[in-house]
């Protein structure tokens, strides 16, 4: 370790480090105060294109979610979106969606849009329809480069096309070429998607709005004096590369009326007696033809896509099926899926264990508002759910982090006491370092390890460096379950449901302060209740495929739920396991399994779902995982990061030479955030500006992007390792000048 001595100590090596990490710092502010000037010169609309290095025509990745955009020249002009349209049939254990979305081209030029959408995360697109004016065109599946070639082309040529791609499982592109003047255009697209059930409540989720997300600065790795003497070379890696894909310009509630209304209706046909028919977020009016059947829509009309919509369900009194067996022939396989419910282990024998719990608690800025508030009250919950026999720890973390405790301590009157203060204090602020929480939160201290260790993770999960996360569950998990609680009105659900399997534990998501203690309630029978372990599927007579390949153990009340591809529906199919400290075993002949829709998508999207595991669980090879997923995606015509759906229609209709116009239409804030929280302090407006502003959003239905456009204010850390990297360069000067003074002086003697 090199020491700085006053009397015969040699300077040398404290002054090169102290000068090299002042560069260091120094550089790798500048770094990310540039990624912030690009990421904001996007944000204003220029067009530049990081693809090709020039201005253009608008590349996907520029595009805002929710957006119409309109460009010529490099200037903007706004599109008139007409709003959103959700139609859903609930079909027993299925549902298939069609979201149509409404554009019209008010200008007299003709024009090309790009606009980013969320969808379901369990969702297999398969479908988009593009309606313009009298032509209607329908997409086809190719690999991905290929179909963004077809586009451009068609683009080009002065052909109506249209391309989906996917960004993230959760967040898709749409493109759409050669717009004519007046005209009106109808995207739509349809999905296959399973419907999730929890003991006897079954639901769907419809996600509304992309959340603005916390995306960590590129990271410097190193800085060094180039060898050609060119000056300092700076190498950097980006945790997320796709970044300009999935950041949604957003409107300021206080300055902005809602924008892009949505109508939604669900054709629920359960297969079953239903009872109690709920809407969690939004009002809605249930009409019931029959009592298997209703028809459910928004009681309000059109409402802001600013929130999730979800819907649970459950059968009347007596008429819960605790096996569901269901049936599809397609080509030459048959598809099944089967739920089945194992009884509850409250009749085990065994004694729960003791346990660790860690408790992880997001106080970002985007925990703002009623998120932050939800959050806390759950974990006060979960804090009063602890046995004396348990120890415990608590984490919170924004952009910087807090351990309460060294180790995990006794769940006794005293360690919990301490531990509500800690909660009730926290305050939402910064920035969303989730990682390194993660890796606390996992790192395992206790030498016994006869305890059953679990992590609960409260958040929003409002980040684009998910793959990080992963990466960091799969490497760290050893003997913990990860068990994620989803925060607020529109969490990011891709990153919980993987992060849970990963981490082999379960998901629950808390919209409101109302569903705290009902959904905790529900989270903490799992916690406190053994697991169902030990789980095989074996078909008696027929060869099967099924998804997933090694099924995990499942909690209580939950289903295990399997999908196969079968050569032949003959047979049976038995399932084998432990509940508690007792076998448990089930046999359901296929013969007996009903009629089901969109299985064999539902077969192909798990596949490739288990592909992608195996991939970040590095049991597989990045090529072998994307070999089986491009086949797969192909096989079944289903959108994957690999695959998209273009559209053209072969007849010219731009007249050639026509420009092409762009325009930006911006997203609302999640309901129940707090814009100050997320993108900065408001600039200070006098009361008459106040009332122009208001006055403007009342009377504009539709309206402008923002007078101003600001960066998260939590995103980097630029300024502070700037102002670190000056202030150690400046000590080395002090040391050089104090060490030539002090050498004159010895001359001198």
């Amino acid at each position: 370790m090199d020491t700085y001595d006053t009397a015969d100590g040699d300077e040398r090596p404290i002054l090169s480090r102290l000068i090299k990490l002042g560069l260091f710092l120094l550089a790798q502010g500048i770094a990310v105060m540039l990624v912030a000037f690009v990421a904001l010169l996007v944000s204003l609309g220029t067009g530049w294109s990081a693809t090709t290095g020039q201005a253009g025509l608008l590349q996907p990745g520029e595009a805002w979610s929710g957006s119409l955009l309109l460009k010529e020249d490099g200037a903007t002009t706004e599109a008139i979106r007409l709003g959103t349209d959700i139609d859903i049939t609930v079909s027993g254990p299925t549902l298939r969606a069609r979201v149509t979305q409404a554009f019209r081209n008010p200008t007299r030029d003709w024009v090309a849009a790009t606009y980013v959408y969320p969808l379901a995360t369990n969702g297999a697109v398969d479908t988009l329809k593009m309606v313009v004016g009298d032509r209607v065109i329908v997409g086809d599946i190719k690999e991905r480069q290929r179909a963004r070639v077809i586009y451009e082309e068609a683009r080009r040529a002065g052909q109506k096309a249209a391309l989906t791609e996917q960004e993230r499982p959760n967040i898709f592109t749409n493109s759409v070429a050669n717009i004519g003047p007046g005209e009106t255009v109808l995207v739509q697209i349809e999905y296959q998607e399973p419907v999730h059930q929890s003991g006897n409540e079954y639901s769907l989720r419809v996600p509304l709005v992309v959340a603005p997300r916390y995306n960590p600065a590129p990271i410097v790795q190193s800085v060094d004096f180039r060898k050609d003497g060119s000056g300092w070379g700076i190498a950097t890696s980006d945790p997320v590369p796709d970044r300009d894909r999935i950041s949604p310009q957003v409107l300021d509630p206080a300055r902005n009326a809602p924008v892009n209304p949505t109508s939604i209706t669900v054709r629920l046909k359960a297969g079953f007696a239903l009872g109690e028919v709920r809407s969690h977020h939004h009002n809605v009016k249930v009409e019931s033809p029959d009592n298997t059947t209703r028809v459910v829509t928004l009681a309000d009309g059109a409402v802001p896509a600013d929130r999730d919509f979800e819907l649970t369900w459950k059968p009347a009194a007596g008429t819960a099926p605790s096996v569901g067996l269901f049936r599809e022939h397609v080509g030459d396989a048959d598809y099944l899926l089967a739920f089945v419910t194992p009884p509850s282990t409250e009749q085990a024998t065994q004694k729960p264990l003791p346990r660790e719990v860690v408790f992880v608690i997001d106080n970002s800025g985007s925990m703002g508002g009623t998120s932050i508030v939800q959050a806390k009250a759950s974990l006060l919950y979960a804090l009063g759910r602890l046995q004396p026999n348990d120890r415990f720890n608590v984490i919170r973390f924004d952009d910087t982090m807090d351990v309460l405790f060294p180790a995990s301590a006794p769940a006794d009157a005293a360690h919990v006491n301490e531990a509500r203060s800690f909660v009730g204090a926290l305050q939402a602020r910064g920035g969303t370092e989730m990682v390194p929480a993660m890796r606390a939160a996992l790192t395992d201290k206790l030498v016994d390890g006869s305890m059953v260790r679990q992590v609960v993770f409260l958040t929003d999960g409002a980040i684009g460096n998910e793959q990080q996360l992963f990466e960091t569950i799969t490497a760290m998990r050893g003997r913990s379950r990860v068990f994620m609680v989803g925060i607020g009105s529109a969490p990011n659900t891709f990153l919980m449901t993987r992060a849970a399997e990963l981490g082999r534990g379960a998901f629950t998501h808390i919209g409101s302060v109302e569903q705290v203690e009902e959904r905790m309630r529900g989270l903490f029978a799992r916690l406190e209740n053994p697991a169902v372990t030990g789980l095989t599927a074996k078909f008696s007579d027929a060869k099967a495929d099924v998804t997933p390949a090694i099924i995990p153990d499942i909690y209580r009340e939950e289903p295990l739920v399997l999908a196969a591809r079968l050569d032949k529906p003959a047979g049976s199919l038995e399932i084998k396991g432990r509940v508690g400290d007792r076998p448990w075993s089930v046999t359901l002949p296929l013969q007996s399994a009903a009629e089901g829709k969109g299985l064999s998508k539902l077969w192909a999207k798990r596949k490739i779902g288990d592909a992608e595991v195996a991939r970040a669980m590095r049991e597989t090879t990045p090529e072998e995982s994307d070999k089986a997923i491009l086949a797969l995606a192909l096989d079944h015509q289903i959108v994957t990061r690999l695959t998209s759906l273009v559209a053209v229609d072969k007849t010219p209709s731009r007249p050639e030479g026509e420009p092409l116009k762009l325009s930006d239409l911006p997203i609302n804030l999640p309901d129940g955030w707090d814009f100050e929280k997320v993108f900065g302090e408001r600039p200070h407006l006098t009361p008459t500006q106040l009332r122009e502003r208001h006055a403007d959003a009342r009377n504009q239905p539709t309206p402008a992007a923002p007078d101003t456009i600001r960066l998260p204010k939590t995103a980097t850390s630029a300024e502070l390792k700037m102002i670190a990297g000056l202030i150690l360069i400046a000590l080395a000067l002090i040391l050089l000048v104090f060490k030539r003074r002090r050498s004159l002086l010895t001359d001198a003697a």
